[in-house]
């Protein structure tokens, strides 16, 4: 097998890598040891360029797009990480619909609707992930998801072909879609709008911003809600009610605003979110029979627990 070292420096003379790139910097958790090589593609004949190097050579890669519903070990991550994001973020309105790179931030999406008339898209206004991302887990707040609003989206096989898949066809439910079955990446989406007031759209987005910054842990860095909603539960209130607000293992606390969101105090490893989560886990399981399943996604070696 061809020298792990060699074979990025011949996909950097095709695509732009960063090499040992710390992922701290590619995560809203602000943690992470270095992954092998970062790869930031601008076209979708670049992202295929990638995937094509990375099955020749056999070496593993991850799709990243803002990094945050991600914890990186500490260690990194031994392949290539494949970041949609800046290089991949184009916005195009026509009509009531609008066609999207995966890379773009639902933040700027959903300005853009509110800026051309559109409505529909003011739940996302406030989520801190990509197109990309919230068309994989089929992200939602406030009552709103994205399959509400999904047209259709263009992937990328594993076997390089490209595709328009309609969003009836996604299987999209609560923070699950077809796509990681399938080992496909999204490169694109349509999103189908409505024409509405602007004053209202804007008055939705505001009021939503409000809730949000009244309610949830934004002044320190997180990855969002950390467990996903329990059936018949609300994962916050189950964590509150088994004494772990504030429950803090070396840099990593559960907020003491919303105890449904792990944070970073400021030096925390990743090893030290793992290790609270697996506790809180543990705890709330043992207090009321409810296992919680994490919402963050992990990259790297981790520990079982």
């Amino acid at each position: 097998m061809q020298n792990k070292n060699e074979w990025i420096r011949k996909l950097g003379e095709q695509v732009e890598i960063l090499v040992a790139e710390p992922m701290k910097n590619h995560t809203t958790f602000r943690i992470g040891g270095p992954a092998d090589a970062l790869a930031l593609p601008k076209t979708p004949e670049e992202v295929a360029e990638v995937v094509h190097f990375c099955h020749e050579h056999a070496q593993p890669y991850y799709v990243l797009g803002n990094g945050s519903n991600l914890l990186v070990s500490d260690e990194g991550y031994r392949g290539l990480v494949l970041q949609l994001y800046r290089n991949f973020n184009d916005i195009q309105v026509n009509g009531e619909t609008i066609t999207v790179q995966s890379g773009a931030m639902l933040a700027a999406v959903a300005r853009t609707a509110y800026q051309t008339g559109l409505t529909g898209l003011e739940f996302a206004s406030g989520i801190p992930g990509t197109i990309g991302g919230a068309v994989v887990m089929n992200a939602g707040a406030y009552g709103g998801e994205m399959k509400n609003v999904l047209k259709e989206v263009t992937v990328l096989t594993k076997e390089g072909e490209v595709l328009v898949i309609p969003a009836k066809a996604l299987e999209l439910g609560y923070r699950t879609s077809v796509i990681p079955k399938n080992g496909w990446i999204v490169l694109g989406a349509v999103l189908q709008l409505k024409k509405g007031d602007q004053e209202q759209i804007l008055a939705r987005m505001e009021e939503l911003k409000e809730q949000r910054i009244t309610k949830q842990p934004l002044d320190l860095p997180s990855a969002g809600s950390t467990f996903k909603r329990p059936e018949g539960y609300f994962a916050g209130k189950l964590i509150m009610d088994a004494g772990l607000r504030g429950f803090t293992v070396g840099g990593a606390q559960v907020s003491e605003k919303h105890c449904g969101f792990v944070v970073n105090r400021g030096n925390a490893t990743a090893a030290d979110v793992w290790k609270l989560i697996c506790e809180v886990k543990r705890r709330v399981k043992e207090m009321t029979g409810v296992e919680l399943e994490p919402e963050v996604k992990l990259l790297g070696d981790f520990p079982q627990r």
